[in-house]
């Protein structure tokens, strides 16, 4: 069984920036890994993510331009790289794994393998 973890997150002032690392118990390279956040009394909410066929990547509209996701083939690790981040930006996150994405990479149900989380904070 895949086990998945977080890291990198950390207090960051706005404006800043943070890399996160999603690390597997086996290499990532055979799943498809998407970012998830949940900020307190909010839904969760896909960020990212990167396909394990193609390398496509997906961004929400809330952080295109702004975070970028890719996949270090030889560590079998996923970064998520977050610039200028805002004080919306503060949740944990979350980063799964999935065989097979059979939908849209938003929906978490679709991924097999979840991390622990790691808390990132945007404030002043």
């Amino acid at each position: 069984q895949l086990q998945l973890v977080e890291s990198g997150g950390d207090l960051v002032q706005p404006g800043g920036s943070l890399r996160l690392s999603c690390t597997g118990s086996a290499t990532l390279n055979p799943y498809t890994i998407g970012w998830f956040r949940q900020a307190p009394g909010k839904e969760r909410e896909g960020v990212s993510c990167i396909s394990r066929r193609d390398g496509s990547t997906y961004y929400a509209d809330s952080v295109k331009g702004r975070f970028t996701i890719s996949r270090d083939h030889a560590k079998g690790t996923v970064y998520l790289q977050m610039n200028s981040l805002k004080p919306e930006d503060t949740a944990v996150y979350y980063c799964a794994a999935a065989r097979l994405l059979r939908g849209s990479y938003r929906d978490g149900n679709l991924y097999d393998t979840w991390g622990q989380g790691t808390q990132v904070t945007v404030s002043s």
